[in-house]
């Protein structure tokens, strides 16, 4: 497996750990509110909704990385939804903090990672690795 590869699926592993936490804080926060008798984020339907599409993001992610030892294409086409989603969501809260006048430097290094781990995965290095056949092996 190339180097580039290797750190692109660390890089998935962060955003899915970090997913994953994040849907345990919404849910949290909003319980936090009610408990204060303040005005919660969201609904807690929706809270738990939105919880849900995260942890299942999140699931997608850490299968992405077990399964791209098996160099299955699929699993290119899910890394590339996955570093889409990511970046995507990344690159707005770049964009919002350098419009709310406070620059996150995490958050726009973050950004330009997720879209150089896009471009490698959707270019040649990963249609090389992921349409390749692994090895067979003997017991």
């Amino acid at each position: 497996m190339p180097k580039s590869l290797m750190w692109i699926l660390v890089l998935v592993c962060v955003h899915g750990i970090g997913t994953f936490f994040g849907a345990w804080a919404i849910i949290d926060e909003n319980q936090n509110k009610l408990d204060h008798g303040q005005d919660p984020l969201m609904p807690m339907p929706m809270a738990w909704l939105l919880a849900l599409f995260c942890c299942g993001l999140a699931a997608l992610h850490l299968t992405c990385v077990v399964l791209a030892r098996g160099r299955r294409p699929w699993v290119r086409v899910a890394l590339i939804v996955c570093l889409s989603i990511a970046s995507l969501g990344v690159v707005f809260a770049a964009l919002g903090s350098l419009a709310a006048g406070a620059p996150s430097l995490p958050a726009f290094l973050f950004a330009l990672a997720d879209l150089a781990a896009l471009w490698t995965v959707s270019g040649g290095t990963g249609r090389r690795y992921f349409s390749a056949r692994a090895e067979v092996r003997t017991p």
